[in-house]
């Protein structure tokens, strides 16, 4: 697991390889990452925007940017958490994803950059 804290929001991100959705023989891994994100801050904020680097050990690097996550732009009152599963696909056994969201604080409506930690994208048969 990875975690960090930027400007009061915390990130943890879980991966997990998903093999029922990979193709090993034909050079197609597909892993699931789970996304915590806490509001350790006194005022509501909001996920306006994502951007994600990803990097595959035999690819060029991908840059993704978008609109909120999984199709909304959840709000979070102070104290509250919001959890989402999406997917990455690579043609090598091992990678990385780190990038960041941008928030609005709802108070004073200023926009501010909350870094998603890098974690590891990594075939578990490569680990024997």
């Amino acid at each position: 697991m990875s975690t960090l804290t930027t400007s009061g929001i915390q990130i943890r991100v879980n991966t997990q390889f998903r093999l029922d959705l990979s193709q090993i023989t034909e050079s197609k891994f597909f892993f699931n990452y789970r996304i915590d994100i806490e509001n350790m801050n006194s005022y509501d904020v909001q996920l306006l925007t994502r951007d994600w680097y990803i990097f595959d050990s035999l690819n060029d690097s991908r840059k993704i940017s978008g609109e909120g996550v999984i199709g909304e732009q959840p709000t979070l009152k102070a104290g509250e958490k919001y959890t989402y599963t999406s997917g990455c696909d690579l043609s090598s056994e091992v990678g990385l994803m780190k990038g960041f969201y941008t928030f609005k604080n709802l108070i004073d409506e200023e926009f501010f950059r909350v870094i998603v930690p890098t974690f590891l994208l990594e075939y578990p048969g490569k680990q024997n």
